[in-house]
């Protein structure tokens, strides 16, 4: 039943995550003007994030494929969520941030949450595992 939870936050993030990288990599333009968002001085710098996203969302599938097999792939899941979470969350307490990016922070935080109870509920051995003494 845990297996299958895991399984579908890590299926939620994948989805999450390449749709997220695919839409600003293919319309990320109008995405920056209907949010008045300036556009970067290179689409580059944006088109590589995204990318990024879109390799992250497919770890993310690896992970709901087989969670216990994939463990050890969730730390990197993690160390995504809080960068992201962790830069949008001091660049809004300090100087501001666009409200473009602070929906995503805030999922990011959760998930960033869900994906570490995920960590440690996988290193406990199921009832199955335990060979009776």
């Amino acid at each position: 039943m845990l297996t299958n939870l895991v399984r579908v936050l890590f299926a939620v993030a994948g989805l999450y995550d390449f749709v997220i990288g695919a839409g600003f990599l293919f319309v990320g333009a109008a995405i920056f003007d209907s949010a008045g968002v300036p556009h970067p001085n290179h689409w580059a710098y944006i088109q590589f994030v995204c990318l990024l996203l879109m390799i992250f969302g497919v770890m993310f599938f690896a992970i709901a494929y087989d969670p216990a097999g994939n463990r050890n792939l969730i730390p990197f899941g993690m160390l995504l969520k809080a960068a992201y979470a962790g830069l949008v969350a001091y660049y809004w307490a300090t100087s501001g941030c666009a409200t473009l990016f602070k929906p995503f922070a805030i999922v990011d935080g959760i998930m960033l949450i869900l994906f570490l109870l995920a960590y440690l509920q996988l290193r406990r051995p199921s009832a199955e595992q335990v060979a009776p003494t």
